[in-house]
């Protein structure tokens, strides 16, 4: 019939799913048995290197299984899956606002969920490491990123560990927003694949150790 109406099928199944995350919302868990992961960006910009910490998610949700499974949560504004790692369950977000107002997604997220700062994981870009470099840091000053800045304002706490994801700094300081802003260039799309992998390894890994044992100092 030509109609841009969505089906009933798909309907019900939004339905079912928004009625699944109010549940899961509204359960308790053990502290280390659920955690947000947060990919910082821009939405509407993908491919671009400040929004690398959602190209992340989106690889961390085809891993996990739940790529069709995202789901705009407008308490939140943000796109939103659950998954599962053995008995945890993670949280994954997208921010539908601007990177400058991350936290503001995060943050309501976090109190949704019943999350501690701590226990909400930033995944973002890193001008002061190279192409290809991976850091997991527990907490610690924004370092000049404007979404960790909007995430440690509105969480009112720089607890959360990030997952830094190097993109490089380039050379003239005129040109750095640009570079930001801008795509991976051909030659940088051919190391992603790898990188992203790895990221999701490293983000996974602390995550299973984390959950294992006492929240507080690890």
């Amino acid at each position: 019939m030509g109609s841009s109406m969505p089906s009933l099928s798909l309907l019900r199944g939004g339905l079912w799913l928004s009625r699944a995350m109010s549940r899961c919302v509204l359960e308790p868990r053990p502290a280390g048995k659920r955690w947000l992961v947060a990919g910082l960006g821009n939405p509407g910009l993908p491919g671009t290197r400040h929004s690398v910490g959602m190209a992340v998610l989106g690889h961390l949700a085809r891993r996990l299984g739940v790529a069709e499974s995202w789901a705009r949560d407008r308490r939140c504004a943000a796109d939103l899956a659950l998954a599962s790692l053995g008995d945890v369950q993670l949280v994954l977000l997208r921010p539908r606002r601007l990177m400058n107002a991350n936290g503001r997604s995060v943050a309501r997220a976090a109190e949704l969920f019943g999350l501690t700062a701590e226990e909400v994981y930033l995944v973002h870009d890193e001008l002061d490491k190279p192409l290809g470099k991976l850091t997991l840091k527990l907490g610690g000053s924004a370092r000049g990123h404007n979404g960790v800045r909007s995430c440690i304002t509105c969480l009112n706490s720089n607890a959360m560990p990030r997952l830094r994801v190097g993109i490089g700094r380039p050379t003239h300081p005129d040109a750095v927003k640009a570079h930001v802003l801008g795509c991976f260039s051909s030659a940088e799309q051919e190391l992603l694949p790898p990188l992203l992998e790895r990221a999701i390894d490293l983000l996974l890994d602390h995550i299973r150790e984390r959950s294992q044992g006492p929240l507080l100092g690890t």
